[in-house]
């Protein structure tokens, strides 16, 4: 399975303004644009790693799934969430050659963590032997930053300010975040019952 983000986050899309003031960086000195490429980019950073943290797209984008198999021939569980609508569907050969599914016959069965992919038959179009599905999506929890929950702006600004604020350390842990961050999206990620096997 490959999910991929069919176009970056433009810097267009990052609130500069919102995180410049949550820096409390001066103004009226006339250089206030210098570091915009460097704080776009703490944005960005902090906006991947809370996705990668959740599972969750935080704007809406469009993402295409690779899939050598469905899970089950009724359905396939969608690695990200949440689901604003299925764009395409199509089955790909091992030659290359693509039949384009109607799109309106699939649907997703909403759920909070782990949509599913439906089709409007018992059973998803099969998938050639070496061949794929390619589904493309859009998925995202709002168009804007500025329509995000409030707690993942929030979490975002946080991460972004603390990537900002180490920017020069090299010594941090892997997958380090700071607490504040990871109770703010605690309740977007996936809950685990059990042991892993």
């Amino acid at each position: 399975m490959i999910l991929i983000e069919e176009a970056p986050l433009s810097d267009a899309a990052m609130p500069l303004d919102a995180f410049k003031q949550h820096l409390r960086m001066g103004s009226g000195f006339g250089v206030e644009s210098v570091q915009d490429a460097m704080l776009a980019s703490f944005l960005r950073a902090a906006i991947v790693a809370i996705e990668a943290r959740t599972s969750k797209a935080l704007l809406r984008r469009t993402f295409v799934l690779t899939l050598p198999a469905w899970t089950t021939p009724e359905g396939h569980p969608l690695p990200i969430a949440p689901i604003v609508s299925i764009t395409q569907v199509a089955i790909v050969d091992r030659f290359g050659h693509a039949e384009v599914m109607e799109a309106a016959r699939f649907r997703v069965t909403p759920d909070t963590h782990v949509p599913w992919l439906r089709y409007d038959r018992p059973a998803l179009p099969p998938i050639p032997t070496g061949g794929t599905a390619e589904v493309r999506l859009v998925a995202g929890y709002a168009g804007t930053f500025a329509d995000l929950p409030a707690d993942l702006a929030q979490a975002v600004m946080l991460l972004a300010a603390h990537y900002y604020e180490y920017r020069d350390e090299t010594a941090l842990g892997e997958g380090c975040m700071p607490f504040g961050v990871t109770s703010l999206v605690a309740r977007y990620r996936r809950t685990r019952i059990g042991f892993a096997s």
